[in-house]
């Protein structure tokens, strides 16, 4: 056994003494000391994966009740809700498309409305990549790296660099504010609470204000000077970016004027928003997530880290190259599968309407447990709560999933997200180069912890023992 592996196993001995996951709803501290409690005689029976049990109803403890059925309505003060994680009713949301003529009935936020470049994403992760080699060269080849915001940098350099023409140095203090927005958010629950308790002065709220105003500002600003960028510009010499298509789209809703609270500017904030943040903090976390795993199953590392050595031949991937990688797609999507980071496909009925044979009335929000879905045992080869990219043959999702509509990582339906080619690209350039460049294990002060915050993340971080490899 290799010392980095010796590490990992001594990791593992300490975490089984420690206890494995912290309870991050202090409100329900019981009641997921018990699930925790049932998981740890799971694995003790060898039935599961201590990095992969269904950690779902700690999150989420409404979810203790789906003993009803698949399908189960409830209410906070005015809000209906309808849980469904029965196959059959998440098919027939998938392909709800409204009648000829008719308006769809099915709606979602706004500001979700509306393939970056591969040399791009390899630039920025080697920045990151260097960064660690620093870090491992100084300590004699080996260190302990905590490596969740070197990914979410890198994610937001891609992103800054393929929709804004602008690095991470420059939009910095938005993604910051961004971050720090979704931590404020993520002391709310979007499940349970009083109604109408968002509109309270609490400090909570007060501070959620105050960014979501600076937030408006700096994105304003940052399309203000794209606007003027793009008018000095020969139009033989400009390069079309995303943030202009959202430009465009605002002229075209209607003149922009100069207050900034016309509906032409929300629709560029909200739009530029949803980049910002589905466009880098999801990429960022799966990445983590994805590390963890390999760190934690030594067995499919190197099977990836083979794969790329045999595809890349040692040289920075391309296109061709990325789409070869099947393993580490693999890998990629069994990640996904585990940990998506959303944590809900959400809906409203904004019309009384019918799916399937169930009527659902205007008003209605409809909620698709996401990591419920990809524990379906009734659905998923194999053992659903255990980590084996295995299951993805080919890194095709029919292998792995008997009705592949209930895959949904991405969101389903014409309303999938439209990034998910971008996001898979930089998840495997990211993998390629670092699995090329260093062995890596789980460090010893990991805490497994999933914590709800937009997105399903590492709540403590991880931490990874890096041991640079010789090539």
């Amino acid at each position: 056994m290799s010392t980095i592996q010796q590490q990992a196993a001594e990791s593992d001995q300490e975490q089984e003494e420690a206890g494995q996951v912290a309870e991050s709803n202090q409100e329900h501290k019981a009641g997921g000391s018990e699930q925790l409690a049932e998981s740890d005689k799971k694995q003790e029976a060898g039935c599961s994966d201590r990095f992969c049990s269904n950690y779902l109803e700690t999150l989420f403890p409404l979810n203790k009740f789906n003993g009803i059925g698949s399908i189960y309505p409830y209410s906070t003060g005015s809000m209906k809700a309808l849980f469904v994680t029965d196959p059959n009713m998440v098919k027939d949301l998938a392909m709800y498309r409204p009648a000829k003529d008719e308006p769809s009935y099915l709606g979602k936020p706004r500001y979700l409305q509306e393939e970056g470049m591969v040399y791009l994403m390899v630039g920025s992760a080697n920045e990151m990549l260097a960064s660690w080699e620093n870090i491992t060269d100084k300590q004699g080849g080996s260190a302990e790296v905590v490596v969740d915001e070197s990914l979410r940098n890198f994610a937001a350099d891609v992103i800054s660099k393929a929709c804004f023409g602008s690095s991470y140095s420059e939009l910095n203090e938005i993604f910051n504010n961004i971050r720090q927005l979704q931590i404020a958010l993520a002391e709310q629950t979007m499940i349970f609470g009083v109604p109408g308790s968002r509109y309270l002065p609490t400090n909570n709220n007060i501070e959620i204000w105050s960014l979501e105003a600076s937030i408006r500002r700096l994105i304003l600003d940052m399309a203000n000077k794209r606007r003027e960028h793009n008018a000095a510009t020969p139009e033989d010499e400009k390069h079309l970016l995303l943030v202009d298509s959202i430009l465009k789209g605002a002229e075209q809703a209607g003149s922009l004027i100069s207050s900034s609270t016309t509906p032409e500017y929300d629709f560029i904030v909200d739009n530029c928003k949803n980049i910002f943040f589905a466009g880098h903090e999801t990429t960022a976390t799966t990445a983590a997530w994805c590390l963890m795993l390999l760190a934690s199953h030594p067995e499919w590392q190197s099977r990836a880290r083979a794969e790329v050595q045999e595809v890349c031949q040692g040289k920075p991937p391309d296109v061709d190259k990325l789409k070869k990688l099947s393993t580490v797609t693999s890998v990629i999507q069994e990640t996904l599968r585990l940990y998506p980071p959303t944590p809900f496909v959400t809906r409203e009925a904004l019309a009384d309407l019918k799916l399937g044979d169930r009527d659902i009335p205007r008003g209605t929000n409809i909620w698709v447990p996401i990591a419920l879905a990809h524990r379906n045992s009734a659905v998923w080869v194999g053992d659903p709560d255990m980590f084996d990219p295995g299951r993805f043959v080919g890194g095709k999702i029919a292998a792995a999933c008997k009705q592949p509509h209930m895959n949904i990582p991405f969101g389903m339906g014409h309303r999938t997200c439209p990034g998910q080619s971008l996001a898979m690209f930089e998840l495997r350039v990211v993998l390629a180069l670092l699995l090329h460049k260093f062995e890596f294990a789980l460090s010893r002060k990991y805490v497994h912890a999933p914590a709800f915050r937009i997105s399903v993340e590492p709540g403590e971080g991880v931490p990874l023992i890096l041991k640079k490899l010789d090539n």
